[in-house]
Parts: structure tokens; C-alpha cells; sequence
């Protein structure tokens, strides 16, 4: 039973259950709550939220991929809560457009895996592993994102 329920965490209740692109879907979920539920707490509040995503997400995705016997299995969502989170983290507010672009940033992190992301997959065990290669993507976005509003904004 309490498996189950770690199962749901990391899927993101039935998110991770959406069909073809699971990962966008956690993406695109986030970034709806984003300016809602992270944006505008403070700075700390959104660095402990961070912190506690990834270690109660680790342990659940850790968990679903035992429940499952797969590695890093495609419903396991929690990864890409992790990764958006980062990339709007020093954030206190962003227009539609930033949060568009933060998006697809990830994203294109995330599914191109360029070096360290895709090294960092094995670099923890279990469900770390999994959530490591996403706050990497999350951190790569977030830098280009940063620069991208300081461009536009100079």
C-alpha cells in the first residue's frame, strides 16, 4: 500500500500516466502551478522546496522503479518537477513568454542530454540518478534563461 502510494508521488498522481510524452506533460504541469505555488514564495522557501523535491522524489522514483523493475521508467514524472523548479528558481517573477522559454529550455536539455547531463544518470543510485540528470537540465536552463533576460532586458 505505501508503495503505491510513493508510486503515485513520483508519477505525479496521473500525469506520468498521460499518453506519448510523459515528461512534457510533468513539464507543462509544473510550469502551470510555477507562478502560482513557487514564484511567489521567497528565495529560501524555494531553494527548501527544491532540497525536499529532490530527496522525497528521489526516494519515490527509487521506489516506482523497484515496484516496477524498470530503470528510470517513462511515467516517472518527479524528475521533471525537480528540473522545471531549478530553472525558475532565482526567479521572483516571470512573464509568459519567460515561462514558455524556461519550458522548452528544459526540455531541450533534458531530451538532448548533452555531457554532463547525460553522465550524471549514473553518478547516484536508484532514483537519485534519475532526478541528478533533470536538476542538471533544470540548471542548464536556467543559466540560458537567465542570460536570455538579461539580453532582453539590457
Amino acid at each position: 500500500m505505501l508503495d503505491r502510494f510513493f508510486h503515485f508521488c513520483s508519477t505525479l498522481g496521473p500525469v506520468g500516466h498521460l499518453p506519448k510524452v510523459p515528461g512534457t506533460w510533468g513539464s507543462l504541469a509544473t510550469v502551470c502551478l510555477v507562478p502560482f505555488c513557487f514564484l511567489p514564495l521567497p528565495l529560501p522557501a524555494r531553494l527548501g522546496m527544491v532540497i525536499l523535491v529532490f530527496f522525497l522524489g528521489g526516494f519515490c522514483a527509487g521506489r516506482s522503479e523497484k515496484l516496477m523493475g524498470l530503470t528510470d521508467p517513462g511515467l516517472v514524472v518527479v524528475d521533471e518537477l525537480l528540473g522545471q523548479l531549478i530553472t525558475f528558481l532565482p526567479f521572483a517573477v516571470l512573464n509568459f513568454w519567460e515561462l514558455l522559454a524556461g519550458f522548452l529550455l528544459f526540455r531541450f536539455f533534458d531530451i538532448l542530454k548533452p555531457w554532463p547531463i547525460r553522465a550524471s544518470e549514473n553518478w547516484l543510485p536508484g532514483g537519485y540518478g534519475v532526478m541528478l540528470d533533470d536538476l542538471l537540465a533544470g540548471l542548464f536552463a536556467c543559466l540560458c534563461l537567465g542570460l536570455i533576460r538579461w539580453v532582453v532586458l539590457s
